[in-house]
This record gives structure tokens, C-alpha cells and sequence, in this order.
């Protein structure tokens, strides 16, 4: 719900570019450090109930269609593997391969806080076998059967930019999640790894993860319907000791998977009675790599849903909170999710696909958004800050926020974030740890000494008509 600022406060708040960080100082604060945040506010029916019409539809399904179908056309960053020639040529692999990430040059560490050798790094950028890539190649086709890392180089080792700081793994890029399609475009030099294009990402991922099959297979089974969509943070298929390959998957928010119906209702799978459960299937890995089918069981009581959520008010937050207090994780790791995956996540639940990235995600043309230059007045950027509602993605560099719209007069954010840092009613700074899905007021939120979130702000992305 927005809320209208009286023209005096407003007057006030734009005086001085960081005046709103001190008045946001008298914002109650309770024992987690966390401004005007109590647990009244990290409940979803706090934020559903400033809603004026919490069940109107934002964008209905032929709109969110349109757009993700606008977003395939356009969107360099995204892949559509249906239009992908059927043969790839070496500049084109070559080219996935080299954009996605360059040999390192600066120091790395590892989890020990050690210096990784250069050796190390040499032969961990050897291993792509650049030389190896042929002139010309067949397209092949592929999917992920278990959530999958997607990583910079074929290597698990996880590097970090400085000694002791191992949140942010410098070679993670994502995760992908059972059924997602692939191409396989490359194997790394000892043919343990596998460089795969999906539709929102290009990277390495170990070659177990994938089940490679035929374009008409893979497709298919992406088109296949009735399915059930999940709508819980992550669910988890029934244990089966007599299939293991399909015995508690873990299936994330948003992943969609296909419902099976020409199965006798009396009779079991997997040595479990279906009554109580979707059968649904899932793609597995044969032992010589190749894609196979198999059914599984998750439980009727579990959060998923016959089809993708409606877009609404309700739903948006709903769906938000059911990551609040998830552990940060950069790329998709600790089996978590970090600050574009957690808005992406959400809004895929609802059926609209985003870009991985928040470089990609905040410049999209496929979105409608409001853009800032470097050099934007603050003014501007705080009207636009008092006009949030509902559901708008704010970026700033390297991180995005989920609008919770307005409530005592500012904006307000849920958000997968490392920490927030504010000035005290004395002038001085705190900084609070949070490494969590957190909710937030925006305006406090620094970003340096003498800068804030909103002088950052490089845009706002709106899912609306």
C-alpha cells in the first residue's frame, strides 16, 4: 500500500541527501539491531494486511506469457535451446565459454584462508580444453536430474577474494534444478565436467548432473502436462530405497514438474501405496549417462500447486516469506539462494521468468522499469523510493530488493542481504550482520560513509502492466 508523506516531511527529507538516514535513526530498535523491525513484521499477514486488495491479479497469465516470450526474444541473456541451430561451431562455444568467466589475475584463497598457487589456477583454466573444441559440433541435448551447481571453471574448489571471508565463492555461479533442459556444448579435459547452456545460464557443472538425451525427449518432457508446480521454499520427493535416483529430490520454489496419470491408483510405486501422494516423473541418469524417466512421489501435503500462482499481492508476499531467515548463499550455495536467485525464485513460482543475474535482471528490456544515471539527484531518486509499492525490484549495484511498498511513511524491503549498516541518533554507524533473507526499511540502508541505498539505486523494475 503506498502511503502519502505530507508535503512538510517531504520538504524535510529532501534538505539534505542523507537527513532521511537520521530521522530513520528513531525507528524503534529492538535487540536484533534490525530498525523498526519487531515480529509483528516478519509475518507475511503483517504485509498482506496493508494490502487494499491483496487477490487483484498484477499481470494475468496471457500477460505474464507475453512477457516471458518478449524476455526470450530479447534478453541477451537468456537462451532459447528450441532455436538453437543444430549444429554449434567452435566461435560459438568458445564464445559461451571465454564470456562466462577469464582466467583469474588477482590473488585467491581458499577455505583455509591459504593462497591458492598459481599452478592451481593454471591448471584449473587448462582444464576447459579450449584446444579441444571442435570446428563444428551436433547440438546435444541434456537435463539436470538433481540440484546442480553451476560453476565459473570445472573445478569444486571453492576460492574467495579474501583470506577468511568465505561467504562469497569467486568460481559459483548458480544452481539449476531437476528437469531443467540442457544443451551440452563441451566436456572438460578429463571429461568429469560439462559445460551446459539452460535457458537462463552458461557454465560448468559436473558431469553427473546431467542425463543426456535427445532434442525431442528433453522438450517434451518440458511440455508436458498436467503437472504440479512447487510453491514451498523446496519440497522433497518420498524416500525410496527401490528407486534411489529419484528418492528425496530436492525440487526448489518455481521448479515445475510433470504429473503422471496412466498409473493404476491401487497399485504401488516404488513399493509405496500412490494414494496419499502425486506421482509425478522425473529425469534420471543411466549408468552410461544417458536420460531415463522414472516416478516419484511427493506428498499431497506438501506446498505445491496444480498450476503456477496467481500474481497477486498475497502471493508475492507469501511467497517471499517462506525464504525469510534462509542463510545467504552466494550462486545458489548452502543450499540457499542469494539476492537475484531469492526474487527470481519467487516470482518463477507465479510463472514469470527472470534473467539469473542483477546485471541482466535490472536492465532488461523485456521489463518495465525507470532507470537512474550515475549522476541522478537525489531528489529523484528519493520520490521514487516514497513510490515503491508492491512487488518492484530496486537494484543497486550487485544486489536487489523485493518492495514490500510503503508503511509509516517509507518504503520497506525483503531481501537476501549480508548486512545493514545505519546512522545512530549520535551520528555514528552501526552495522548489523544479517547473511539472511531480512526485511528492512530502505531509506536507513547505507552503502558507505557518506552514501545510501537509495543515492545507489540504479533502478526499479515494476511486474506490471
Amino acid at each position: 500500500m503506498r502511503t502519502t508523506v505530507t508535503a512538510a516531511l517531504l520538504a524535510l527529507l529532501l534538505a539534505v541527501p542523507l537527513l532521511h538516514a537520521r530521522e530513520a535513526s528513531t525507528l524503534p530498535v529492538p535487540p536484533s539491531g534490525v530498525l523498526g523491525v519487531g515480529d509483528a513484521q516478519l509475518t507475511p499477514a503483517f504485509w498482506i494486511g496493508l494490502q487494499p486488495q491483496p487477490d487483484k491479479v498484477i499481470l494475468d497469465r496471457s500477460q505474464i506469457r507475453a512477457q516471458n516470450d518478449a524476455l526470450f526474444a530479447r534478453d541477451g541473456s537468456m537462451h532459447d535451446l528450441r532455436k538453437l541451430p543444430a549444429t554449434l561451431s567452435a566461435a560459438q562455444v568458445r564464445g559461451w565459454i571465454e564470456g562466462l568467466a577469464q582466467p583469474p589475475t588477482r590473488p585467491l584463497y581458499d577455505v583455509e584462508g591459504k593462497p591458492v598457487p598459481a599452478a592451481t589456477l593454471e591448471a584449473i583454466v587448462d582444464a576447459r580444453a579450449l584446444d579441444a573444441v571442435p570446428a563444428s559440433q551436433k547440438t546435444r541435448f541434456g537435463m539436470v536430474v538433481r540440484r546442480a551447481a553451476l560453476r565459473s571453471f570445472p573445478t569444486t574448489l571453492r576460492v574467495f577474494g579474501e583470506a577468511g571471508d568465505t561467504d562469497i565463492d569467486r568460481f559459483q555461479e548458480t544452481a539449476e534444478f531437476p528437469g531443467t533442459p540442457v544443451v551440452i556444448a563441451h566436456a572438460s579435459r578429463d571429461g568429469r565436467w560439462l559445460f551446459v547452456v539452460s535457458p537462463r545460464y552458461a557454465a560448468w557443472t559436473e558431469a553427473t548432473n546431467i542425463a543426456e538425451g535427445s532434442r525431442a525427449d528433453v522438450l517434451a518432457y518440458v511440455d508436458k502436462t498436467p503437472y504440479r508446480v512447487v510453491t514451498g521454499a523446496k519440497v522433497y520427493t518420498v524416500f525410496t530405497r527401490e528407486a534411489p535416483a529419484v528418492s528425496q529430490v530436492e525440487l526448489d520454489m518455481g521448479t515445475r514438474v510433470p504429473v503422471l496419470t496412466d498409473l493404476a491408483a491401487d497399485q504401488p510405486v516404488n513399493g509405496q501405496t500412490p494414494y496419499a501422494a502425486h506421482v509425478i516423473e522425473l529425469p534420471v541418469r543411466k549408468a552410461d549417462g544417458s536420460l531415463a524417466f522414472g516416478p516419484a512421489l511427493i506428498q499431497k501435503n506438501a506446498d505445491t500447486a496444480a498450476d503456477y500462482l496467481p500474481l497477486t499481492p498475497r502471493n508475492l508476499i507469501t511467497q517471499a516469506f517462506k525464504f525469510l531467515g534462509e542463510r545467504y548463499g552466494w550462486g545458489h550455495a548452502y543450499d540457499g539462494r542469494d539476492c537475484s536467485g531469492f526474487v527470481s525464485d519467487v516470482y518463477r513460482s507465479m510463472g514469470v521468468q527472470m534473467p539469473r543475474n542483477t546485471s541482466s535482471q535490472g536492465v532488461s528490456p523485456a521489463f518495465a522499469k525507470q532507470a537512474f544515471a550515475k549522476g541522478s539527484a537525489h531528489e529523484g531518486r528519493l520520490q521514487a523510493a516514497q513510490a515503491l509499492e508492491l512487488g518492484d525490484l530496486i537494484y543497486i549495484p550487485g544486489h536487489v530488493m523485493l518492495s514490500l511498498g510503503q508503511w509509516q511513511g517509507q518504503p520497506w524491503v525483503i531481501h537476501d542481504v549480508l548486512g545493514m549498516s545505519y546512522r545512530t541518533a549520535d551520528g555514528s554507524t552501526r552495522h548489523v550482520k544479517l547473511n539472511a533473507v531480512s526485511v528492512t526499511p530502505l531509506l536507513p540502508m547505507l552503502a558507505g560513509k557518506d552514501s545510501t541505498f537509495i543515492d545507489q539505486m540504479t533502478g526499479i523494475v515494476r511486474m506490471r502492466p
